[in-house]
């Protein structure tokens, strides 16, 4: 793992992954999606990991994916090494729950990112945004599919056609973020809501996100089979018996994450 452009750390059950390149605005280039990449891949590895967050700096979370890399790619360059897909994708297939905690500019690929985690925590520094229309592109991560998703069509228009910026504030009502929080406690909530998250049963999390997930990817009639057969197989759980058990007896379950 890129050490320069992506820090990784651990506390406790919460895996922490902070984007480190402050010289371009933490740009998204192949050290940082790298970088991100093989830190998801050793704290999906973990089984003692049980949730990550995902930040940038108080500035910025990331101002797009890295232009001065892309600037002189020819369309055999792109398509033969597979751009974005090879190393970008890893987030969208990782299956712990992950926060994103957003503080100063998402924009772009920064956006799309956000848009790839489970939640998004926003600072009210923060301001999220397609604006690659201003370089006369598209977006290439999500972007265009993502955003519709999240806060409908109409808003989507607006931000990918005009390249506009909104803030955190727009970000909650629109249903892009989960919640807003002052800069200076960001991390401090993020992380807290992190332990309390990998407190459950790792396993039930990991069922959970990919119910919800299902959402977004099935008829109504397919998802809630989906949700109703994941519903049984948790039955199957150590954890969910302990569960159980632990509520009946009034006291605080003690799971084992199996």
């Amino acid at each position: 793992m890129s050490a320069a452009a992506v820090l990784s750390e651990v506390r406790g059950r919460v895996g922490i992954i902070t984007l480190n390149r402050p010289e371009a605005m933490n740009a998204l280039n192949d050290a940082v999606m790298d970088g991100l990449r093989d830190a998801l891949n050793a704290f999906e590895a973990d089984a003692n990991i049980g949730c990550v967050v995902l930040t940038g700096s108080e500035k910025v979370f990331a101002a797009g994916a890295d232009i001065v890399a892309m600037q002189n790619m020819e369309y055999a360059d792109a398509y033969g090494s597979d751009f974005i897909t090879r190393n970008w994708e890893r987030l969208r297939t990782f299956r712990k729950p992950v926060i994103a905690a957003v503080a100063g500019f998402a924009l772009g690929g920064g956006c799309e990112l956000a848009m790839m985690c489970d939640m998004v925590f926003a600072a009210e520094t923060a301001r999220f945004g397609q604006p690659e229309i201003k370089i006369g592109t598209i977006p290439g991560a999500g972007g265009t599919q993502r955003l519709p998703r999240a806060v409908g069509k109409a808003l989507a228009m607006d931000l990918c056609l005009s390249g506009r910026l909104m803030d955190a504030n727009e970000a909650l009502r629109a249903g892009l973020v989960s919640r807003v929080l002052p800069a200076d406690e960001l991390l401090s909530v993020a992380l807290r809501t992190a332990e309390k998250i990998a407190g459950f049963s790792l396993p039930a999390l990991m069922m959970m996100k990919e119910s919800v997930n299902r959402a977004y990817e099935s008829s109504l009639s397919e998802g809630i089979l989906f949700e109703r057969r994941t519903l049984h197989a948790t039955f199957a759980l150590a954890d969910q018996k302990e569960g159980m058990q632990a509520f009946v007896q009034k006291r605080e379950p003690r799971f084992i994450h199996r």
